[in-house]
């Protein structure tokens, strides 16, 4: 799979069903090239609510289905850097 195809797919939380946002970056693991993380431009209303920063850090092991559209995560506050 490619960056862009993840790209444009919507992350949705599983935890309440509302849009996080969309990936805009990733994060790659020095040495090994794995990924270790999506960063996601979050929508504005998980902005407001959550989080002051203009951009999350989505782990992949919070990450439970990627689908044809979007990509199902867990995501915990405390886990969002």
């Amino acid at each position: 799979m490619r960056l862009s195809e993840l790209q444009s797919k919507a992350v949705i939380s599983l935890l309440d069903g509302k849009k996080i946002g969309n990936i805009i970056d990733i994060k790659i693991e020095e040495g090994s090239g794995k990924i270790q993380a999506l960063i996601v431009e979050p929508n504005h209303f998980f902005l407001k609510v959550f989080s002051s920063k203009e951009e999350i850090e989505v782990y992949w092991t919070n990450i439970e289905k990627i689908g044809e559209d979007v990509i199902l995560v867990k995501l915990n506050i405390g886990n969002a850097s």
